[in-house]
């Protein structure tokens, strides 16, 4: 995963001092609306929000073509509920079915590395198409003590964006993501047939000095 990293970093590095004119620094933010998916029907898991910020880069190439990268803050929380109830075929009058739940606040830095293809609209506007993939590091907590025993987030997770935008002025950009895990983001220690991965929809707004 190191390797695969500094080699993206590299390429990207190279690019940029051969186009060094269409390179734009800017701050990105958004918010996360996180959906944490298990593979057991006991478990369910809600939408819950979060948030993400950090420094960005954009490189605008010929016929249209860029790319930027970011180094992202990011927090996001999914809210695991597990529900029981009575197998037998008759409930009594007042048994009710039980639940618990149990949330988990990831925090990490995300370095998402997007290929873009910008549309232009008119001079003062225009919309991009952008998909790549996206390097996660957790920060903070790596094990989550729970109900239903203990979550351990893996030491890095990759996933991939596809996402559309619309750019302004020159400067401002407005856009929707879809983050797609690509493989488990943690797992249950005591629960070995669980696995689990956080997908997200993402809303953002950068702005480009």
């Amino acid at each position: 995963m190191k390797r695969i990293i500094s080699l993206v970093v590299l390429a990207v590095a190279m690019t940029m001092t051969v186009q060094a004119q269409g390179i734009k620094f800017g701050v990105k933010g958004g918010l996360n609306i996180t959906k944490m998916s298990i593979s057991k029907d006991v478990f369910d898991s809600k939408n819950k929000a979060g948030f993400f910020v950090g420094p960005t880069l954009k490189l605008s190439l010929p016929m249209g073509f860029g790319a930027d990268i970011a180094a992202l803050y990011d927090e996001r929380s999914a809210n695991i509920e597990l529900e029981s109830s009575s197998t037998s075929l008759s409930v009594l009058p007042g048994e009710q079915q039980s639940s618990s739940n149990e949330t988990i606040k990831q925090k990490s830095i995300q370095v998402p590395v997007n290929l873009r293809y910008n549309i232009g609209l008119s001079s003062m506007a225009g919309i991009y198409l952008a998909v790549g993939p996206q390097f996660g590091f957790p920060v903070a907590d790596k094990v989550f003590k729970t109900e239903f025993g203990e979550y351990r987030l893996k030491d890095a997770s990759l996933s991939v964006n596809f996402g559309a935008g619309l750019s302004l002025m020159g400067h401002l950009e407005v856009g929707f993501t879809y983050n797609l895990a690509a493989g488990k983001s943690g797992e249950f220690t005591s629960i070995k047939d669980i696995d689990t991965h956080n997908n997200a929809w993402q809303i953002s707004a950068a702005y480009y000095f």
